[in-house]
Parts: structure tokens; C-alpha cells; sequence
């Protein structure tokens, strides 16, 4: 059963945590925030934070930010700064993954809802679009439509 998302304050808090508060030293209130952040550099541990907390291979996080395994693995190691581009990727997909899990009432749920085909996606997986640019922006749409209880 589907439980009541969190409001936005708390749900940016949560994504925060989920991050690591001592690399997201910035205050979240909107998307928006994504950028600012980004622009002044954001360490890559938060990927490994990113992947921990939703149980993600390194690989499937590499893949959803459109890089290899090995050059995540690097940037790391290396302790850098991903670029803005990433960085924001990174946080719309982090954003979008405790939004579902919000809507779905656990990750589990949200997870197998992003493997199986959607109608309202033309037939195809939500986390297909992922990677693609816009399609995160499509799945949050149709999780928005199913928090709202219209068909989707």
C-alpha cells in the first residue's frame, strides 16, 4: 500500500542524508539547489553513498551517469570533484529513487515498478529512461501521477 510522501523539506533533508551530510554541506529546498551545489563542486564519495543506501552496483551507477565503471571507480579513489553535469545527474537520480521509494513505500517496491514495462512510458521500463536526457524527468511525471491516483 502506498503511504504518504514526505513533505519537501523532509524529503531534501533525507536526500542529504542519503549523500552524506559531510559532503552536502548546502541546504536543499528545490531542484534547483541541484545546480548551485554542482557549481561549487561536490565530491564523488557521494556516488558510494548514493549506491550504499539504494543497494546500486557500482556498474548500474556508472551506467545511469552515462560513464564507465572504471572512471567512476577513479574519480573515488582519486577523492575528486565531479563535474557540475554529474553532479547534477547524480542528485536528480538520488531525488528521483527516495521520491519513488516515497511513493511505493519502500524501495523494493520502486525498484520492481522501474523493471517492469509502463504503458504511459510507451511500453518500456522506467529505468530505461534513466540514462536518457528528459527521461528522468518522464518517470517523476508518471510517479507523480500514481501518488495522486491517476491511472498510469
Amino acid at each position: 500500500m502506498m503511504r504518504e510522501v514526505q513533505t519537501t523539506t523532509e524529503h531534501y533533508k533525507k536526500l542529504i542524508e542519503i549523500l552524506g551530510k559531510n559532503y552536502m554541506r548546502a541546504k536543499i529546498e528545490s531542484p534547483f539547489d541541484f545546480i548551485h551545489i554542482a557549481t561549487k563542486g561536490v565530491n564523488a564519495n557521494v556516488i558510494n553513498n548514493f549506491r550504499l543506501y539504494f543497494n546500486i552496483t557500482r556498474d548500474t551507477a556508472a551506467q545511469m551517469l552515462n560513464i564507465s565503471e572504471p572512471t567512476l571507480y577513479r574519480w573515488i579513489k582519486a577523492n575528486k570533484n565531479l563535474e557540475r553535469n554529474y553532479s547534477v545527474k547524480l542528485f536528480e537520480i538520488a531525488d528521483l529513487f527516495l521520491y519513488g521509494s516515497e511513493v511505493f513505500g519502500n524501495k523494493d517496491n520502486f525498484f520492481k515498478w522501474l523493471s517492469l514495462p509502463n504503458t504511459a512510458l510507451g511500453n518500456m521500463e522506467p529505468q530505461e529512461l534513466i540514462e536518457i536526457p528528459g527521461g528522468i524527468s518522464k518517470v517523476k511525471d508518471i510517479l507523480g501521477r500514481i501518488e495522486h491516483g491517476v491511472y498510469s
